[in-house]
């Protein structure tokens, strides 16, 4: 998906204007892309949410919880893949395509390095969690969904570092056919999975003698859906598809090259980790208040998400173009593909908080028929609304960081935001003062507020002048 445009008889190609032109063009379509990418790979939580929501407030709970401790754990290897985007993006602006085939190389075998430690990290939590206050049969069913999900952890990130790879090389359309088929593997078989023969008959098909696996099945169909994608990609970036890339399969470890991925996205992991972490604990708070407030938790939070979802596209768009304008050279370039990402996120979570704030129950009733549920789903879509645009907002200044390669400042401004103010804050709100789930939500909104205005801030700042390729 490479955008060139030609400068016009006797325009300098280095001029303001020109730079801007052509880099706004390649930003839109790089960001739409990658937007549906994302998009489609939280669909597959949406889909879950709204099978589980069919059953009964217990199972849509537990694959929340189990969902949120899953994703807790793994963004921790999730952030040391999104590392690659920089080193990737800034080797091919330099024209350097085996450097950026390597370093994808380097970046299978940290994520080797760290999916046994992350799956033991995981079944620990899972195990604990009747000692967090979770009921015993939610503790059970969540525990059930986190062993189907862990065959996927090590695949999973796999898969992240094709994808940073593949959109850094601008050739997007392998990872977009791979998302489509991944959903699709998902939803059949979680339909098998989680109903059995009663799914079948309900679409005119004969029974096969299975029965329904309820949240273990929701969790393996996620669990099988990955493998294929994964096997998908592997056969994509094998066969040399990103345009001048050097040799052929994986290359030997490479210390130093390993350990440049982990400095660069190490922060990034722990950075995904207080962001998630805090959502993680107020799912745990959630589970605590009961069954209905943590199933209306799990609807909000998987809308929340999809919208979220799409701003990820942006920010990793922006963090390729980012990555590419300071491999060139380009500082004009660097600072505008930053900016415009950025702005590009806000005005469209602008356009989804106006849907939140005006159709809250609609939504709520698209994701769960439970009447006990849809109340606090519809109060908690509506907070979701207010805060959209600082969510937006940071998601892509972390991806323009990124792309710059800084990512220590980043992991600071999320600890500072979500933990030092956000979390203690969700706390008083809701305990201190009584307002229960909504609290929690308006503490989440006031950090998301101010990390967005330290990444956006940071940005506009370094990017005034030169910075170093990594």
């Amino acid at each position: 998906m490479q955008v060139s445009i030609a400068p016009e008889r006797g325009e300098d190609p280095t001029s303001i204007p020109l730079v801007k032109k052509r880099e706004l063009s390649q930003l839109v379509r790089l960001a739409s892309t990658l937007a549906l990418i994302q998009v489609g790979y939280h669909l597959m939580g949406l889909v879950d949410t709204a099978l589980a929501g069919r059953v009964g407030g217990e199972t849509l709970a537990a694959t929340g919880l189990g969902s949120a401790v899953f994703f807790a754990v793994t963004v921790l290897g999730i952030g040391l893949m999104l590392g690659l985007d920089p080193l990737v993006a800034q080797a091919f602006g330099a024209l350097q395509p085996a450097r950026a085939r390597a370093v994808l190389s380097q970046g299978l075998y940290v994520a080797a390095l760290v999916s046994l430690p992350l799956s033991l990290l995981i079944l620990v939590i899972g195990a604990l969690l009747p000692r967090f206050g979770i009921p015993p049969s939610l503790a059970s069913l969540t525990y059930d969904y986190l062993l189907g999900r862990l065959p996927s952890l090590w695949l999973l990130l796999a898969c992240v570092a094709s994808r940073s790879y593949l959109q850094a090389a601008h050739r997007t359309r392998p990872v977009v056919v791979a998302v489509v088929l991944f959903n699709l593997v998902n939803f059949v078989f979680a339909w098998v999975l989680l109903f059995g023969d009663a799914g079948l008959r309900r679409i005119g098909v004969g029974g096969l003698g299975i029965e329904g696996f309820g949240v273990s099945g929701l969790a393996w169909a996620s669990s099988i859906a990955t493998f294929g994608q994964f096997v998908f990609m592997a056969a994509v970036v094998g066969r040399g598809t990103a345009p001048a890339a050097d040799g052929r399969g994986l290359v030997r470890p490479d210390a130093t090259t390993i350990a440049h991925v982990f400095g660069v996205g190490g922060p990034l992991g722990l950075q995904l980790a207080a962001e998630t972490g805090v959502f993680a604990l107020v799912g745990v708070l959630m589970g605590r208040m009961g069954t209905e407030t943590m199933a209306a938790h799990q609807v909000a939070l998987q809308l929340a998400s999809i919208t979220y979802a799409a701003t990820l596209g942006i920010g990793a768009a922006t963090s390729v173009q980012v990555g590419r304008a300071i491999g060139r050279g380009d500082v004009a370039a660097t600072r505008f593909a930053g900016l415009a990402g950025i702005g590009t996120g806000a005005s469209f979570m602008l356009a989804t908080a106006t849907v939140m704030w005006l159709f809250p129950s609609v939504l709520a009733r698209l994701m769960t028929s439970d009447v006990q549920v849809i109340p606090g789903a519809a109060r908690l879509i509506s907070i979701a609304a207010v805060f959209q645009v600082a969510d937006g907002v940071q998601s892509v200044a972390a991806g323009a960081l990124r792309g710059a390669g800084v990512t220590r400042y980043s992991f600071v401004a999320n600890l500072i935001g979500h933990w030092a103010i956000g979390a203690p804050l969700a706390l008083t709100l809701a305990f201190g003062l009584g307002l229960g789930a909504a609290g929690l939500w308006w503490g989440l909104s006031a950090g998301l507020a101010v990390v967005a205005a330290a990444l956006a801030l940071r940005f506009a700042d370094i990017s005034r002048r030169p910075i170093a390729r990594l």
